[in-house]
């Protein structure tokens, strides 16, 4: 199943979905319920699969290194 990745238009979280083939694309935002969403390029596509939140990669912008993704599912750092 491929994987689609949402922004909701209601509250900007984004998110990402398994979709089938051929079905329809019934979500609704994990963040705050609503059914508006909108499919956005993943960054993953022009990166040759590496995932904007892979080990060893910043989520949040800082100079050092994460060796687990401290990003939650809507994109914010847990940092602070």
């Amino acid at each position: 199943m491929p994987i689609y990745e949402y922004r909701c238009k209601k509250c900007g979280a984004e998110a990402e979905y398994l979709i089938g083939v051929g079905k329809k694309e019934n979500i609704a935002c994990k963040n705050c319920g609503s059914t508006e969403m909108e499919r956005i390029l993943s960054v993953a596509s022009f990166l040759g699969g590496i995932s904007k939140h892979s080990p060893g990669r910043t989520c949040c912008g800082r100079e050092e290194r994460c060796d687990t993704p401290p990003c939650s599912d809507v994109g914010v750092c847990r940092r602070g």
